[in-house]
Protein backbone atom coordinates (compact mmCIF):
# COMPACT_ATOMS: atom_id res chain seq x y z
CA UNK A 1 0.00 0.00 0.00
CA UNK A 2 2.57 2.43 1.20
CA UNK A 3 4.52 1.32 -2.16
CA UNK A 4 1.66 2.30 -4.54
CA UNK A 5 0.99 5.90 -2.76
CA UNK A 6 4.84 5.92 -3.44
CA UNK A 7 4.61 5.58 -6.95
CA UNK A 8 1.75 7.43 -6.98
CA UNK A 9 3.38 10.23 -5.55
CA UNK A 10 6.62 10.27 -7.87
CA UNK A 11 4.43 10.29 -11.43
CA UNK A 12 2.52 13.33 -10.28
CA UNK A 13 5.96 14.94 -9.24
CA UNK A 14 7.01 14.09 -12.72
CA UNK A 15 4.02 15.10 -14.73
CA UNK A 16 3.61 18.31 -12.84
CA UNK A 17 7.80 18.76 -13.49
CA UNK A 18 7.76 17.56 -17.16
CA UNK A 19 4.66 18.85 -18.24
CA UNK A 20 3.16 22.25 -15.82
CA UNK A 21 1.23 23.37 -18.56
CA UNK A 22 -0.89 19.88 -19.32
CA UNK A 23 -3.95 21.38 -19.13
CA UNK A 24 -3.57 24.33 -21.42
CA UNK A 25 -6.09 25.24 -23.71
CA UNK A 26 -5.04 25.36 -27.67
CA UNK A 27 -8.85 25.69 -28.98
CA UNK A 28 -8.29 29.69 -29.49
CA UNK A 29 -4.68 29.35 -31.49
CA UNK A 30 -6.88 26.76 -33.32
CA UNK A 31 -9.65 28.69 -34.03
CA UNK A 32 -7.27 31.22 -34.86
CA UNK A 33 -5.93 29.14 -37.87
CA UNK A 34 -2.69 27.02 -36.25
CA UNK A 35 -2.65 23.67 -38.36
CA UNK A 36 -2.29 20.92 -35.26
CA UNK A 37 1.00 20.55 -35.99
CA UNK A 38 2.24 23.64 -34.84
CA UNK A 39 0.00 22.78 -31.93
CA UNK A 40 1.61 19.70 -31.33
CA UNK A 41 4.99 21.15 -31.22
CA UNK A 42 3.70 24.13 -28.46
CA UNK A 43 2.73 20.84 -26.49
CA UNK A 44 6.16 20.12 -26.74
CA UNK A 45 7.06 23.23 -25.41
CA UNK A 46 4.96 23.45 -22.36
CA UNK A 47 3.08 26.38 -23.43
CA UNK A 48 1.20 27.57 -21.11
CA UNK A 49 -2.33 29.17 -21.38
CA UNK A 50 -0.84 33.13 -20.90
CA UNK A 51 1.24 32.04 -23.96
CA UNK A 52 -1.61 30.74 -26.26
CA UNK A 53 -3.48 34.37 -25.72
CA UNK A 54 -0.06 36.26 -26.71
CA UNK A 55 0.30 33.78 -29.74
CA UNK A 56 -3.51 34.47 -31.09
CA UNK A 57 -2.09 37.83 -31.46
CA UNK A 58 0.37 36.74 -33.36
CA UNK A 59 -1.22 34.89 -35.50
CA UNK A 60 -3.97 37.61 -36.18
CA UNK A 61 -0.65 39.76 -37.83
CA UNK A 62 -0.65 36.50 -40.35
CA UNK A 63 2.26 35.19 -38.60
CA UNK A 64 3.30 31.62 -39.88
CA UNK A 65 2.71 28.64 -37.25
CA UNK A 66 6.43 28.24 -37.35
CA UNK A 67 7.25 31.51 -36.37
CA UNK A 68 5.01 31.23 -33.47
CA UNK A 69 6.67 28.29 -32.33
CA UNK A 70 9.70 29.92 -32.78
CA UNK A 71 8.82 32.46 -30.68
CA UNK A 72 8.11 30.27 -28.02
CA UNK A 73 11.22 28.97 -28.21
CA UNK A 74 13.66 31.91 -28.41
CA UNK A 75 11.49 33.04 -24.95
CA UNK A 76 11.74 29.49 -23.18
CA UNK A 77 15.78 29.54 -24.08
CA UNK A 78 15.28 32.76 -22.29
CA UNK A 79 14.17 31.30 -19.42
CA UNK A 80 11.04 33.17 -19.18
CA UNK A 81 7.09 33.16 -21.09
CA UNK A 82 6.44 34.71 -24.45
CA UNK A 83 4.46 37.61 -23.06
CA UNK A 84 5.64 39.88 -26.55
CA UNK A 85 2.38 39.25 -28.76
CA UNK A 86 1.53 43.00 -29.49
CA UNK A 87 4.94 43.97 -29.78
CA UNK A 88 5.29 41.35 -32.14
CA UNK A 89 1.91 41.88 -34.11
CA UNK A 90 3.14 45.90 -34.29
CA UNK A 91 6.43 44.54 -35.83
CA UNK A 92 4.28 42.30 -38.44
CA UNK A 93 1.97 45.12 -39.35
CA UNK A 94 5.32 47.35 -39.88
CA UNK A 95 6.19 44.98 -42.56
CA UNK A 96 9.18 43.66 -40.72
CA UNK A 97 9.42 40.05 -42.06
CA UNK A 98 9.52 36.62 -39.99
CA UNK A 99 12.93 36.42 -40.47
CA UNK A 100 13.74 40.00 -38.74
CA UNK A 101 11.20 39.21 -36.09
CA UNK A 102 12.87 36.12 -35.05
CA UNK A 103 16.19 37.72 -34.69
CA UNK A 104 14.39 40.74 -32.36
CA UNK A 105 13.12 37.68 -30.18
CA UNK A 106 16.42 35.64 -30.06
CA UNK A 107 17.94 38.50 -28.94
CA UNK A 108 15.03 38.76 -26.39
CA UNK A 109 14.30 42.78 -28.02
CA UNK A 110 11.21 42.52 -28.93
CA UNK A 111 9.47 44.75 -26.31
CA UNK A 112 12.36 46.80 -25.92
CA UNK A 113 13.04 47.96 -29.43
CA UNK A 114 9.38 47.47 -31.38
CA UNK A 115 7.80 50.76 -31.09
CA UNK A 116 11.35 52.52 -32.54
CA UNK A 117 11.26 49.54 -35.04
CA UNK A 118 8.01 50.68 -36.00
CA UNK A 119 8.62 53.99 -35.74
CA UNK A 120 11.71 53.94 -38.46
CA UNK A 121 9.28 52.34 -40.89
CA UNK A 122 6.66 55.21 -40.81
CA UNK A 123 9.38 57.83 -41.39
CA UNK A 124 9.45 56.29 -44.43
CA UNK A 125 13.46 54.84 -44.36
CA UNK A 126 14.61 52.69 -47.26
CA UNK A 127 14.51 48.85 -46.32
CA UNK A 128 18.70 48.80 -46.31
CA UNK A 129 18.67 51.52 -44.14
CA UNK A 130 15.71 50.23 -41.53
CA UNK A 131 17.97 46.63 -41.47
CA UNK A 132 21.14 48.69 -40.41
CA UNK A 133 19.45 50.41 -37.65
CA UNK A 134 18.04 47.58 -36.58
CA UNK A 135 21.37 45.52 -36.24
CA UNK A 136 23.09 47.70 -34.33
CA UNK A 137 20.22 48.17 -31.88
CA UNK A 138 20.67 44.34 -31.79
CA UNK A 139 24.40 44.44 -31.44
CA UNK A 140 23.80 47.24 -28.62
CA UNK A 141 26.21 49.80 -31.03
CA UNK A 142 25.45 53.14 -30.50
CA UNK A 143 22.96 54.75 -32.71
CA UNK A 144 20.75 57.41 -32.99
CA UNK A 145 17.37 57.30 -31.66
CA UNK A 146 14.66 57.12 -33.90
CA UNK A 147 13.28 60.76 -33.43
CA UNK A 148 17.09 62.12 -34.55
CA UNK A 149 17.16 60.22 -37.23
CA UNK A 150 13.85 61.81 -37.84
CA UNK A 151 14.71 65.46 -37.52
CA UNK A 152 17.61 64.66 -39.69
CA UNK A 153 15.95 64.06 -42.71
CA UNK A 154 13.31 66.38 -42.12
CA UNK A 155 16.04 69.20 -42.64
CA UNK A 156 17.06 67.75 -46.10
CA UNK A 157 20.04 65.37 -44.80
CA UNK A 158 19.94 62.07 -47.14
CA UNK A 159 20.36 58.45 -45.75
CA UNK A 160 23.70 58.11 -46.63
CA UNK A 161 24.05 61.45 -44.92
CA UNK A 162 22.34 60.08 -42.12
CA UNK A 163 24.41 56.71 -41.83
CA UNK A 164 27.76 58.61 -42.37
CA UNK A 165 26.76 60.53 -39.12
CA UNK A 166 25.59 57.39 -37.09
CA UNK A 167 28.85 55.31 -38.40
CA UNK A 168 31.05 58.38 -36.92
CA UNK A 169 29.72 58.44 -33.71
CA UNK A 170 27.39 61.13 -33.69
CA UNK A 171 24.97 61.29 -30.39
CA UNK A 172 21.39 62.66 -29.77
CA UNK A 173 22.84 65.53 -28.26
CA UNK A 174 25.25 66.24 -31.60
CA UNK A 175 22.45 65.95 -33.48
CA UNK A 176 19.88 68.18 -31.93
CA UNK A 177 22.33 70.62 -32.05
CA UNK A 178 22.96 70.06 -35.89
CA UNK A 179 19.38 70.47 -36.48
CA UNK A 180 18.68 73.18 -34.82
CA UNK A 181 21.63 74.86 -36.87
CA UNK A 182 19.61 73.82 -40.25
CA UNK A 183 16.56 74.16 -39.18
CA UNK A 184 17.84 78.28 -38.42
CA UNK A 185 19.72 78.62 -41.36
CA UNK A 186 16.59 77.70 -43.12
CA UNK A 187 14.35 79.60 -41.54
CA UNK A 188 16.56 82.18 -42.43
CA UNK A 189 17.26 81.39 -46.04
CA UNK A 190 16.29 84.29 -48.47
CA UNK A 191 15.10 86.16 -45.51
CA UNK A 192 17.80 88.94 -46.73
CA UNK A 193 17.73 92.46 -47.29
CA UNK A 194 16.71 93.30 -51.43
CA UNK A 195 17.14 96.47 -52.41
CA UNK A 196 14.26 96.69 -55.27
CA UNK A 197 15.25 99.17 -58.00
CA UNK A 198 12.77 101.16 -59.76
CA UNK A 199 12.85 104.09 -62.38
CA UNK A 200 14.67 107.06 -61.35
CA UNK A 201 12.88 110.57 -61.07
CA UNK A 202 12.93 112.94 -63.71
Amino acid sequence: MKSRALLLGVLILLAVGCKRHILTDYRPLDQAGMWSSGLEQLKKLDTSDAEVAQLVKVKQARLSDDACVALVAAAHERKHSFASGDSTANLGGAGYSEAQILDIARADQLDAISGDAVALRLIGLSDNFVQFILQRRLQFHPTLDTPQIARLKNTGLSEKQILDKIKSGMTDAQADREVAVREATRNHAGTGFVRVRGRKPR
